[in-house]
């Protein structure tokens, strides 16, 4: 994939380095010319310094080729805007942008952002996550809240124990992302066979949450 990234702070520096590291071609755009210096040097990146707000930047970026353009800036106002734009004058199809202020989240949404990644709302669910006895987790909500990454314990009751993937008829519009199984993370396949104390990670429409838990747990009452 090509992807733009806004933004060379730490956030921006390490997201780039991981996409790079998974053969992504990568694209960053920051204002401060010493960090452009310092990802020149350290990355095997297109680097631009300019302002990511400004239409000629994102064109120097190529972002009309981009597959996702993400928006890690540690403004709000900013990345809101570079999102925006990105969508509404260059036809990116996704865009992702990072959330400083929790409660500009429901902004981001309403705007068109695809994935607002608000760092303290995940901090508190991950925190909700390890504190809780709930068997299920929304994580987080996505494309203007039609869509949610959500964390299901697998108990021993759980009508799935012992099942493969490619046995289990899940609702439609939904996928396993991830099986966490103690400190192993499985990438869910056919044959995969779900065990006792698996957390399932899945994707959803909010629509069919309940059916999900439903399947997975057990008829429950939200």
């Amino acid at each position: 994939m090509y992807i733009v990234i806004a933004g060379a702070g730490r956030v921006g520096f390490h997201l780039a380095q991981k996409l790079i590291q998974d053969k992504n071609a990568v694209a960053v755009i920051e204002k401060d010319k010493e960090r452009c210096e310092g990802m020149s040097q350290n990355l095997d990146a297109l680097v631009i310094n300019g302002d990511s707000c400004e239409p000629k930047i994102l064109e120097d970026a190529q972002v009309e080729k981009a597959d996702v353009v993400a928006a890690v800036t540690a403004n709000d106002e900013d990345n809101l805007i570079i999102c925006q734009l990105a969508k509404e004058v260059f036809g990116v199809k996704r865009t992702v942008a990072r959330v400083n202020n929790p409660r500009n989240e429901h902004i981001f949404s309403e705007l068109g952002v695809d994935v607002p990644v608000n760092a303290t709302t995940i901090i508190a669910k991950i925190i909700e996550e390890e504190s809780s006895f709930e068997d299920f987790i929304t994580l987080m909500t996505f494309k203007r809240g039609k869509l949610a990454l959500v964390r299901v314990d697998l108990t021993a009751d759980s009508p799935v124990i012992d099942k493969s993937v490619k046995e289990i008829k899940i609702p439609e519009n939904s996928v396993f992302v991830s099986i966490v199984r103690g400190d192993n993370i499985i990438v869910p396949k056919g044959e995969t066979v779900l065990k006792k104390g698996d957390d399932v990670i899945a994707l959803t429409t909010i629509e069919n949450e309940q059916q999900l838990l439903n399947l997975l747990v057990g008829k429950v009452e939200k």
